[in-house]
């Protein structure tokens, strides 16, 4: 990678002039200023790839300059410079976060070469980022099973949003799999590499929940005897996940709304503040929107968490990913537990695409640990299963042969009553979902609302 645009602050012209005349002559765009002062309000009106700086300035000097432009242009390359009896400062600017120095007076092709060291340090940095990427973007994909349309298109959003530090709001019942996905956002995003920090807003007393999320000042109630971080700050430059926001008091409400429109966080029985770079995502089994109606969720926060909606189907809408999912968790388990690697009979598959799953996948997962840990053969056979798999799935095992009536030979009246049996299967399997029911029966909606009401399945 080349350094393109370097900025040069020094309070000595006739080094301004000569570097400047030096970089432009190599094709470098350079700006130069004489103070520290000048070089933070230019790092913070635009980006510049190195800045060289004087250790020794009016103002602001070089050591200050180099910690402020780590928090205002972190991806900057600093390099600085020292006059002889300087040198200690500049290993203290190093200390702070550049990357080289320069002694006082220096030859041309010194400051060439630091440039080019620097160029190949950056240019290894952004490699070694990008193959991190990939390999966390093979890890988020792999958790995340996209059969079914449904899933394929919460995967599509999944892919397009990670990268930007975007809030998501991510919807679905308990056990449906939100904290996977809010997972797949971090390890997809330029946030991989930073703490991923998940808080249960429904688990904490509400007396707790703010002092948890940002934190104490020592003193601040009886039980304060130290200063704790919140949890904003333990996710700085990471990802906080804020599970069950419904569950979120309302006095504390207000509070993570000035988090999220200022990034700055205030922990409880303190006056300062401390800025916070960390990426919300909520999930939620509840309407926030009906929660809003009801007056126990703020409508400003609301729509401040839900810029992007990410909506997990329950598992009975995406029965075709359940052979799928199940091979991953019994693979896992038998790793974990080590016990040999066991597969789904035929049979047994059958009865776990039949059941409902009220707990979704997270029940899916409990069933196949005790499947695995209950069967002695090769394959997994139905008995293994938990009852409630058993018995429920063999009560809606199928709906056909209670339509016909083995006394009656009317053509007409068994093909009415295959075709209510066939519509009622088709429901059970989507979970209700009329539209996907109709693709499964090949039947317009329009056409499958009016059967619907003929036969009575409303």
């Amino acid at each position: 990678m080349t350094l393109r645009s370097i900025l040069i602050a020094d309070d000595e012209e006739s080094i301004r002039h000569v570097l400047t005349v030096l970089l432009q002559d190599r094709g470098y765009e350079v700006r130069a200023v004489s103070d520290g002062e000048e070089a933070l309000r230019e790092l913070s009106a635009r980006d510049y790839d190195a800045l060289v700086t004087d250790v020794r300035m009016p103002k602001i000097d070089g050591l200050e300059l180099v910690r402020s432009a780590q928090q205002t242009s972190p991806d900057t390359t600093i390099i600085v410079m020292s006059a002889y009896g300087s040198h200690e400062l500049a290993i203290e600017a190093m200390k702070a976060g550049a990357y080289d120095y320069l002694g006082k007076p220096f030859h041309p092709d010194e400051v060439l070469l630091v440039l080019r060291k620097a160029e190949e340090r950056e240019r290894l940095r952004q490699e070694n980022l990008r193959l991190r990427r990939e390999i966390a973007a093979a890890r988020g994909s792999a958790q995340l099973i996209a059969e079914g349309p449904a899933m394929k298109e919460v995967m599509r959003v999944v892919q397009k949003v990670a990268p930007t530090p975007t809030t998501v709001l991510i919807e679905g019942e308990s056990g449906s799999g939100k904290e996977v996905v809010a997972r797949a956002l971090h390890e997809l995003s330029p946030r991989a590499e930073r703490p991923f920090v998940a808080v249960n807003c429904g688990a904490i007393p509400e007396t707790l929940i703010e002092s948890e999320l940002f934190g104490h000042a020592k003193g601040a109630f009886t039980d304060a005897r130290t200063a704790k971080r919140g949890l904003f700050e333990e996710a700085d430059g990471g990802t906080l996940l804020l599970d069950e926001i419904g569950e979120l008091p309302l006095p504390v409400q207000p509070s993570l709304l000035r988090v999220l429109q200022e990034g700055e966080v205030r922990r409880v029985g303190d006056s300062r503040t401390a800025r916070v770079d960390v990426r919300v995502l909520a999930a939620t089994n509840k309407d926030l929107s009906s929660l809003v109606g009801a007056g126990r969720f703020r409508e400003d926060l609301y729509y401040r968490l839900n810029v992007v909606q990410l909506r997990l189907p329950p598992l009975r809408e995406r029965v075709e990913e359940i052979p799928a999912l199940a091979t991953r968790f019994l693979e896992r388990h038998a790793a974990r537990l080590g016990l040999p690697p066991r597969q789904l009979s035929a049979a047994a598959e059958e009865l776990l695409q039949r059941y409902r799953w009220p707990g979704n996948v997270r029940e899916l997962e409990n069933a196949l640990e005790r499947a695995l840990v209950l069967s002695e053969d090769e394959e997994i056979q139905p008995d293994a299963l938990p009852e409630a798999v058993q018995s429920a799935a063999a009560k809606s095992a199928d709906p056909l042969p209670e339509a016909l009536d083995p006394d009656d030979l009317s053509i007409k009246r068994a093909a009415r009553g295959l075709e209510a049996g066939l519509i009622k299967r088709a429901l059970e399997r989507t979970g209700g979902n009329r539209t996907k029911a109709a693709e499964l029966l090949e039947l317009s909606p329009r056409a499958l609302l009016y059967k619907i009401r003929e036969y009575g399945l409303e």
